[in-house]
């Protein structure tokens, strides 16, 4: 299986590392654009909210993520989860589009997580 994850955080990186089998291959992104670009054949991308953001508090950097999604060419039928920011972050507000997020899982994000989620598929 193919796994593309999103995030700028080094110990959610680490945990999406360790929760895939060892033969599945997890590609992971600092920047979503070239995640775009992998996600070719993957059968789950896992975006942090967080990587995102280009304004901190502000949600327009995950719209523009969604919006390029969904118009990509591959990357649009690639079943997306979402990763919380953590439950006191304030955002200004949140986004939504009809069947878009397969998934949303929650903050302290551990490889039981992806280990879990990769059975989703």
């Amino acid at each position: 299986m193919k796994f593309v994850v999103i995030t700028k955080d080094p110990d959610l990186e680490a945990s999406a590392r360790e929760g895939f089998h060892p033969s599945d291959e997890c590609l992971c992104f600092f920047d979503w654009k070239p995640a775009l670009e992998a996600a070719d054949g993957a059968d789950l991308m896992f975006v942090d909210l967080m990587a995102t953001l280009i304004e901190p508090n502000k949600i327009g950097g995950y719209e523009q993520f969604a919006l390029a999604k969904m118009a990509h060419p591959t990357a649009c039928a690639t079943p997306l989860v979402l990763i919380a920011p953590e439950e006191d972050y304030e955002l200004d507000f949140m986004v939504g589009w009809p069947d878009f997020v397969f998934g949303h899982v929650r903050r302290p994000v551990t490889y039981k997580i992806f280990r879990r989620a990769s059975t989703w598929v």
